[in-house]
């Protein structure tokens, strides 16, 4: 199935594979016209009717998997979805596997693999910022930087091996000069790309906003507030909050995780004295930290000031946002504020940013090779440092050495894609 599961006015089944025309075929009794939308009768094996249904006809290699291809467009009740589903796998097909579509337009270099981690990631987009980095991504911007680094790295590698190949021609002296600058280039190049504060992972990750601050200054109100419902218990006992409490929101068109937390204060109280040490280690490690005062308590230093209850009179600090979260007052410039913070720490001029911890991993590596490229001794030891830089690169795009990582990567996708 490419759509999705229940009851609906229209359900889509997909076949891809060299017998899909014959299949369709044995299921509408005649072949309709390639990349042409035909109503046709459905049977069974048994001759049946299921459906009357549009088919869709795509000879490979013009197709999403670069195979033969069906669409099915049936009506979608269950009935008739399982009664098809049943038939074709009686005529000799088989449910195919999570993300086993997208794959098969991988191995049959229909997209490299940062454009088939697009489509996964823009299938999960919750956000418009999310889907505007996996179309990006999907359209290749990624992948014309990495193979960009690649072609420099063969005309590098090449020439080493020249040099060493060759130790008696008297090659120029020009040609050991520009291969020294040429490594210097490229690494200072990936070192800054490196250099991004993870701002395309954070975007497709998702960012944590954690709210601190001393006891009863009304932390689980302003959380409350800002997620427009009751997420967090209220009460005028100070530490009633006693553990990290996350709702989702987005902030920007960014997808934010904020955390309610143990107001911090010293306590005997065992699980309180918990509550304030988790709350320690969410502020510590968030991305951004709102800390939250109230009319008798000061800021903390953390982040951005924000001082709660203004409608009781609490007195706001030079640089610090004042908002009621029982009136509402103040809220609006508080969420923009937010949001501004949340693209500041996503969004980023220039070339695509990293978006997988697999991406900046192989790049660290080629970074790392390139480094020690730079200051080998030996022209052999120089030559391997670069083969292995460019096999860093050639595991992101997919060119080599991701056997391994192709079951990872597809087993997230839904079925029928």
């Amino acid at each position: 199935m490419a759509s999705g599961a229940g009851r609906a006015a229209v359900a889509i089944m997909r076949l891809s594979g060299p017998d899909s025309g014959s299949l369709l075929e044995k299921l509408c009794g005649r072949l309709p016209p390639p990349r042409r939308a035909s109503l046709r009768r459905l049977r069974g094996p048994d001759r049946a009717m299921l459906d009357q249904a549009l088919v869709l006809f795509l000879p490979g290699p013009g197709s999403y998997t670069g195979e033969d291809t069906v669409e099915l467009f049936l009506h979608g009740g269950r009935a008739v979805i399982a009664g098809v589903a049943d038939a074709l796998t009686g005529f000799g097909a088989r449910p195919a596997a999570a993300g086993e579509f997208t794959r098969r337009a991988f191995l049959n270099g229909r997209m490299d693999l940062l454009e088939a981690e697009a489509v996964g990631d823009l299938i999960e987009a919750e956000t418009t910022a999310q889907r505007r980095q996996a179309l990006r991504q999907m359209e290749g911007g990624l992948g014309r930087i990495y193979r960009g680094w690649a072609d420099r790295l063969r005309w590098l590698l090449a020439q080493q091996e020249a040099l060493i190949d060759f130790p008696n021609e008297d090659l120029p002296i020009e040609v050991e000069q520009r291969i020294a600058a040429e490594i210097f280039a490229l690494h200072r190049e990936i070192g800054a790309y490196l250099d991004d504060g993870r701002r395309g992972e954070r975007l497709r990750e998702g960012l944590v906003f954690a709210v601190t601050g001393p006891p009863n200054v009304g932390k689980s109100s302003l959380v409350n507030a800002l997620a427009d419902r009751d997420v967090s218990i209220v009460a005028a006992v100070p530490g009633t909050t006693r553990d990290a409490i996350e709702v989702r929101l987005v902030f920007g068109g960014v997808p934010v995780t904020l955390v309610d937390t143990a107001g911090l204060r010293s306590t005997t109280d065992a699980v309180e004295a918990e509550g304030v040490r988790r709350a320690m280690h969410r502020a510590e490690t968030a991305d951004f930290v709102v800390w939250l005062s109230g009319p008798d308590t000061t800021a903390g230093g953390l982040g951005l000031h924000v001082t709660n209850k203004i409608d009781l009179g609490a007195n706001v600090p030079d640089g610090a946002l004042g908002v009621s979260a029982l009136t509402g007052a103040g809220m609006d410039v508080l969420r923009d504020r937010l949001a501004i913070e949340a693209r500041r720490l996503t969004e980023r001029e220039g070339p695509p940013p990293l978006t997988r911890a697999r991406h900046r991993a192989a790049l660290s590596e080629m970074f790392e090779r390139l480094e020690a490229a730079s200051v080998a001794i030996f022209p052999e030891l120089r030559g391997e440092d670069l083969r292995l830089a460019l096999r860093s690169i050639g595991q992101i795009t997919g060119e080599v050495g991701v056997e391994d990582l192709l079951g990872d990567i597809f087993g997230r996708f839904c079925i029928g894609k």
